[in-house]
């Protein structure tokens, strides 16, 4: 009789079992992929209209972004581009593409992203008239622990802020973690970006805003026990709304020359 107990058969099965378990995993992530895909792509919207203050709960969320328009901006040339068409383009792939990003250099790299893609997707929300009336741009910076992933959007005139919400990072519950806070994001809004210099004026300062003292529209209180994250805040904000950011297409905007 044969024995069913010697060692080369028991790893004959064992091996035989990784092997379908193996398949089976990786035959779930292949077909799950389109579907993990279709919910980033879902989650992004929803966050889109969050940050501008037009989600609707109860509504589908593609059905509320339909009044939106995706945009790519030539980030060095300050302009829209149709180099690519947004539904095809993949902004946080670019990043890591030489062909489609370029290092910071570390003097300026005050956001640590390490690379700045060379086109953005922005999102243009526009009135009866077909005038732009909320502007939503993408912005990251490394906080205390993982960088940010987030929007900010911008009033009609570009330079109020409309809101603001961070879709990804990993910050500390309860410490860095309160930028998902509610309260705290609605202390963004109205706030404005650029002071009288055309500098970016807008800081998260350490403790609350004096709001009884001149600038204070140009500051947001700082996450109690989370200076770091917040600091990180301070500068993707520096960054994104600077001269290596947002700024040039933002002035080409206004003088209509985007």
């Amino acid at each position: 009789m044969a024995d069913n107990d010697s060692i080369g058969k028991t790893l004959l099965v064992t091996l035989s079992l990784c092997l379908v378990c193996a398949v089976v995993v990786s035959a779930s992530a292949v077909m799950l992929r389109p579907l993990q895909a279709a919910n980033q792509a879902l989650d992004r919207k929803e966050n889109v209209l969050a940050a501008a203050g037009l989600l609707e709960p109860g509504v589908s969320v593609e059905q509320q972004f339909e009044r939106v328009e995706t945009r790519l901006v030539d980030l060095d040339r300050g302009e829209f581009s149709d180099a690519m068409e947004p539904a095809n383009y993949d902004q946080r792939k670019a990043s890591k593409d030489p062909a489609l990003s370029e290092r910071v250099p570390p003097a300026q790299d005050i956001a640590k992203i390490q690379r700045r893609v060379k086109y953005a997707e922005v999102y243009l929300v526009r009135d009866d008239q077909g005038r732009i009336d909320k502007l939503v741009l993408p912005v990251k910076g490394y906080g205390l622990w993982s960088t940010l992933h987030g929007f900010l959007a911008l009033e009609r005139d570009l330079n109020t802020v409309a809101g603001i919400g961070f879709y990804e990072h990993a910050e500390t519950p309860g410490l860095g973690g309160e930028v998902d806070n509610p309260r705290w994001k609605s202390l963004w809004q109205g706030k404005r970006v650029y002071g009288e210099e055309g500098e970016v004026a807008l800081r998260v300062i350490k403790g609350e805003v004096d709001t009884t003292r001149s600038g204070s529209v140009y500051q947001v209180d700082g996450l109690s026990g989370a200076t770091l994250t917040s600091r990180g805040v301070d500068n993707l904000i520096q960054y994104w709304l600077g001269e290596q950011g947002f700024a040039p297409f933002l002035a080409n905007l206004r003088s209509g020359e985007a």
